[in-house]
């Protein structure tokens, strides 16, 4: 069963999603109120995902992804960050703290569901209304990056094209219509591609992606 932490400063807000999640099968096993409570009973508990509110008074969620998920943490717990702001800088800063998810909190109950299992399994997701204005963001930000030749080096040249696709947007349906692939065959490749590179899922894949420069923006 997987386990969920959530993170709200709204008790209303942690009831309805208590309710949504546990009708489905999922289990709550924690709850709190603002980002320092959040790191220590994500810590405390070890669910399989934290769905966590951006801004909160005591601690912002933000703070709290990075001390979970972020860069050099050992033993990170997925965050699913779930807002009711799609700014740009709450998505960038999302994905940047390592978060493994954005969601914004009027999806549809079945979409939070889903949201939160595809987190649990590894695969990542940024809700589909954000996602090709994020990567965008992401590159522009980003900048300029000279490409890394070990980076590159550690995948074959079908496996770079498919991180290429992956950075635009695509899903995996669209990257093996690309390709002439089968979705199973994407699937496999990108299992493979994420233990070569050490990324938890697909959104930290396209973060590395654009940190290595094998991504270009506006490609």
């Amino acid at each position: 069963m997987t386990r969920v932490v959530l993170v709200d400063d709204q008790a209303v807000v942690r009831a309805g999603f208590t309710v949504i999640l546990q009708s489905e099968g999922l289990e709550v096993v924690g709850e709190a109120s603002n980002g320092a409570d959040a790191v220590r009973v994500a810590r405390r508990e070890r669910p399989d995902v934290v769905c966590m509110d951006v801004r909160m008074p005591g601690g912002d969620g933000i703070t709290a992804t990075r001390e979970l998920a972020g860069p050099g943490v050992v033993d990170p717990v997925p965050v699913l960050v779930v807002s009711t702001f799609d700014l740009d800088d709450y998505v960038f800063g999302a994905l940047e703290a390592g978060a493994s998810g954005f969601l914004l909190k009027d999806a549809e109950p079945d979409v939070l569901v889903d949201a939160v299992r595809r987190v649990a399994a590894g695969d990542g997701l940024v809700d589909q209304t954000l996602t090709r204005r994020v990567i965008d963001e992401f590159a522009r930000r980003r900048g300029p990056v000279v490409a890394d030749p070990a980076a590159s080096g550690l995948l074959t040249g079908r496996e770079q094209e498919i991180v290429a696709l992956l950075c635009r947007g695509s899903s995996n349906a669209e990257i093996a219509a690309a390709l002439f692939l089968e979705p199973s065959t994407v699937k496999s490749h990108l299992s493979r591609i994420m233990t070569k590179t050490g990324a938890r899922d697909r959104v930290q894949l396209v973060v590395w992606a654009y940190d290595a420069g094998l991504a270009v923006p506006g490609a």
